[in-house]
């Protein structure tokens, strides 16, 4: 079975209220804020370590058998730049996809890297979605 590297876009980065412990690599998130600068419309978004979803995309996860994920509450704010950019946006809610499967077992796992790892089963999943601006090639182990 085909495994699948995803590098989301990157539409902001942790804000100031993310509690984390920033002394280990990859850091331990324990509360995520997420500032947006810009968004281009994925449903599949990141900041390292972190990943975020759209409200219809963990809608989707929910209702799905797949396994190696949690989706938990993440704060979301926009930046200057963001509203000065984008007045007219409105941001869907999101919802933080906290990756803790196993390589190689689970559908949702990350690399030594911090890259995202999904399988077949999760990447038919992940195509009904917008992902044009993530980077995806199938994993070589």
């Amino acid at each position: 079975m085909s495994q699948y590297l995803i590098e989301p876009e990157v539409p902001g980065c942790l804000g100031e209220n993310t509690l984390a412990n920033f002394d280990l690599h990859p850091p331990i998130i324990e509360k995520l804020h997420f500032q947006f600068d810009g968004w281009l419309g994925d449903d599949l978004l990141t900041s390292f370590p972190c990943f975020l979803v759209t409200e219809r995309l963990a809608t989707a996860l929910s209702s799905s058998q797949l396994s190696g994920y949690n989706l938990e509450v993440a704060e979301i704010s926009t930046s200057d730049v963001f509203e000065e950019l984008y007045p007219e946006c409105t941001l869907p809610r999101f919802s933080w996809l906290q990756v803790s499967g196993t390589i190689g077992k689970d559908d949702f796992s990350v690399t030594n890297d911090g890259l995202l790892l999904v399988s077949e089963r999760a990447m038919v999943l992940l195509q009904r979605y917008q992902l044009e601006n993530s980077d995806i090639v199938v994993y070589k182990s």
